[in-house]
């Protein structure tokens, strides 16, 4: 696995060993990001489900002055962190190790730029998550939800903060996005 563009362009990352992660390809990675406007100008990231923290690592190479990365997995954090220390971008990156519901609630009071969402497909909880972070207004007026999910899922629903926009399939993914109100 590689950072796509920016800073870090073409460094290489680590994924956790093992089945229980599944890193988003760099091609889906790549249109996300070329769909978000390709290269930013400061802004805040939160990478839930982070896994190897691809998603959050290529925001901040791309220029998005801090990403937050979540994931409950101790295997995943240790990746993650070192990721984090092979790129040198420590001073733009925080790591929290729990679930996505404790960390949401830890993160009640910010605002993001981006939220990118790569739960587990089986284990996808949008439907509580969308409404949570428009009720507390986690994602700034203009901001962005992106959810990674199964070809077949489906979110269209509106909500007081957040509103669909958009969605793309790429082979077996679904790419669905949010924009803040």
């Amino acid at each position: 696995m590689r950072i796509i563009a920016g800073e870090y362009s073409s460094r290489r990352i680590e994924a956790p060993r093992g089945m229980n992660t599944r890193p988003t390809l760099d091609q889906v990675r790549e249109a996300v990001f070329s769909s978000l406007g390709g290269m930013f100008e400061g802004g805040s990231f939160l990478d839930l489900y982070a896994g190897s923290g691809a998603n959050g690592l290529e925001a901040v190479s791309r220029g998005f002055s801090h990403s937050t990365f979540v994931d409950s997995s101790r295997e995943a954090v240790t990746v993650i962190k070192k990721n984090i220390q092979t790129l040198k971008c420590n001073d733009f990156c925080t790591v929290l190790c729990m679930k996505d519901s404790a960390a949401l609630k830890k993160l009640s009071e910010e605002k993001f730029d981006c939220i990118y969402m790569d739960p587990p497909y089986a284990k996808q909880k949008n439907a509580e998550i969308l409404p949570y972070l428009s009720d507390h207004e986690m994602v700034k007026p203009g901001g962005r939800v992106v959810i990674e999910s199964a070809k077949e899922d489906e979110f269209k629903e509106d909500y007081e903060h957040l509103y669909y926009e958009k969605d793309k399939v790429y082979g077996i993914v679904r790419i669905t996005y949010y924009r803040g109100r």
